[in-house]
């Protein structure tokens, strides 16, 4: 009876890793740039993180502290991905720093920032004026409170007169 055990034993460890850890359900072809990005995040972010292009899944208990966004839900820059790996995230209390380091944290920069956000909806986003801009908002821009344009578009004080 035991070496049947151990057999069977044997035969699903050898089953199980030919799964490919994490790699099963990666969603990116094999020939995409993105491919050793995708399987990356599959085996070193799939515990917190969801995104379907790497097949993950995040925790399924969506009140873990450690449940990472939904980055099908959310885009992200290559810049953003890349500080967000080697810092810990945005905030560095959760995220380990440093998960991917090298070559690999920009491969794993490179897929996050091509493949997250494709259930996100536009969201704001500061402009270099520090205001939000979101992408329903109307193209008109209201005057300052107290201006008004002249001729040429400049905006002018009102009660100022700027005929010759």
């Amino acid at each position: 009876m035991r070496p049947i055990l151990i057999t069977v034993a044997v035969t699903a460890a050898l089953g199980l890793s030919a799964c490919g850890f994490g790699e099963e359900g990666i969603s990116v072809s094999k020939g995409d740039p993105n491919y050793n990005g995708a399987v990356l995040f599959a085996t070193r972010c799939s515990g917190c993180h969801t995104l379907a292009a790497a097949g993950t899944q995040g925790t399924g208990n969506r009140n873990v502290r450690t449940q990472g966004p939904n980055l099908d839900q959310r885009t992200e820059t290559y810049e953003d991905a890349l500080f967000a790996i080697q810092n810990g995230g945005f905030s560095g209390a959760i995220m380990p720093q440093n998960i991917v380091v090298g070559a690999e944290a920009e491969a794993v920069a490179r897929f996050v920032a091509k493949y997250a956000g494709d259930e996100a909806e536009e969201s704001p986003r500061p402009t270099p004026s520090g205001d939000t801009k979101s992408s329903g908002s109307s193209e008109e821009a209201s005057e300052p409170e107290g201006h008004s344009e002249n001729a040429s578009g400049e905006a002018q004080p009102h009660g100022t007169n700027t005929s010759p």
